[in-house]
């Protein structure tokens, strides 16, 4: 039987990782990663997942979806009031806090992109690139480079699901900046699998990508997420040193 690492990493995005068409409001591409020890994961956030989803709706069939929250769509309609949903908000963030992950990002700023790069640029497969190369870093630091490490990804339609599994393939047989092959497996997973981790990283992935297109402006979320970025310096430089380490951004 082969030996799996002590990390489980689920992956989500935010925005359209088209480079032709933008938003001008959030002209973003944002992929993130959060690695969790399978152990902490197992024992504390996932029971904590599911007391708030049994207290606030009465069942645990809820997905989390940052979307849905901010707009109040879908299960999201219950808060009859502003402060209802501050205090669900609340309680969420507070396990965002307590929950120890360490988070791996990339961000492409498709408005400053230059018009000769679009062609050569497929911004998904750019990104999961960078991200992977920093994951094995981690993996190095943390002793686990000669065990498998599963990435969770959802579901995005046949096509999307088909490429992404190729190009996951290729980084890991060794179209790396290591030139080796990397100890990672992709998990493509419906979107119909209630996973806490996926619900997790999909909270994580705009917040992100809003600091980097916005960084003075006011961004609760990221203040939650600082401290939880792969850093140069480790323990001793939490929630600093992790610009273009952790948190990578082109160009």
């Amino acid at each position: 039987m082969p030996q799996f690492s002590d990390f489980m990493v689920y992956v989500d995005e935010s925005g359209d990782h088209s480079l032709t068409s933008i938003d001008k409001s959030y002209p973003i591409f944002a992929l993130a990663f959060c690695v969790f020890y399978k152990s902490h994961y197992l024992n504390k956030v996932v029971p904590k997942v599911q007391r708030l989803k049994f207290d606030t709706f009465g069942h645990d069939f809820v997905v989390l979806h940052e979307h849905e929250i901010r707009k109040e769509k879908g299960d999201f309609n219950i808060f009859k009031s502003a402060e209802e949903k501050r205090q669900f908000l609340e309680k969420l963030n507070q396990i965002m806090s307590e929950s120890n992950f360490i988070l791996i990002a990339h961000v492409i700023e498709k408005h400053k992109i230059k018009a000769e790069q679009i062609k050569e640029l497929h911004a998904y497969h750019y990104s999961l690139k960078h991200c992977i190369e920093t994951l094995y870093e981690l993996m190095i630091e943390k002793s686990q480079q000669d065990k498998i490490t599963f990435v969770a990804v959802e579901s995005r339609g046949a096509k999307e699901d088909n490429e992404l599994e190729l190009e996951f393939l290729r980084i890991c047989n060794g179209e790396n900046r290591f030139k080796i092959p990397l100890p990672f497996k992709v998990k493509v997973v419906s979107k119909m699998t209630n996973s806490v981790g996926l619900q997790l990283v999909d909270l994580v992935a705009r917040p992100i990508g809003r600091y980097v297109y916005q960084p003075d402006q006011a961004n609760r979320a990221f203040e939650i997420l600082k401290a939880k970025f792969y850093c140069k310096g480790g323990r001793n430089q939490v929630g600093r040193e992790f610009d273009q380490v952790g948190l990578k951004h082109f160009p």
